[in-house]
């Protein structure tokens, strides 16, 4: 019998290695889809004059029926969380901010963003963020 495949582990980014226009700018993050479908939400980020950037929110303790995300992963989503700040990882092409629980809430894609926003250097009040109703 074949073992199941491991969980992502999810490459963690520095936020100083992503575009500049995102501490710089108006940006919105925008959810493609309503948060009641699961542990992702792909969304992007967007600001006028410049490419969207995909980023998705991932709560990364959904483990049923298997884990979505590395032990790794998940112990650095939370610890970065305890002190404030947000697991700012890669998927392929696409950003991910990784946040502790199983599902993503309004409350949480909130505050994500608002993370991400304050390890870029935004201003306060710069960034906005868009959800959809399912």
């Amino acid at each position: 019998m074949t073992p199941p495949p491991a969980p992502p582990s999810y490459d963690e980014s520095d936020p100083f290695d992503l575009p500049d226009w995102l501490g710089e700018c108006e940006v919105t993050w925008e959810a493609e889809r309503g948060l009641t479908r699961g542990h992702r939400v792909a969304g992007v980020l967007m600001a006028s004059g410049h490419d969207a950037l995909a980023c998705d929110l991932l709560a990364v303790d959904d483990a049923y029926p298997e884990p979505i995300a590395s032990d790794t992963a998940r112990v650095r989503a939370h610890q970065l969380w305890q002190h404030g700040e947000v697991l700012l990882a890669t998927d392929g092409d696409r950003m991910v901010l990784a946040v502790p629980g199983s599902r993503i809430d309004t409350e949480t894609a909130l505050e994500a963003v608002g993370r991400l926003a304050r390890a870029v250097g935004a201003r306060p009040g710069s960034y906005a963020v868009r959800l959809r109703v399912d």
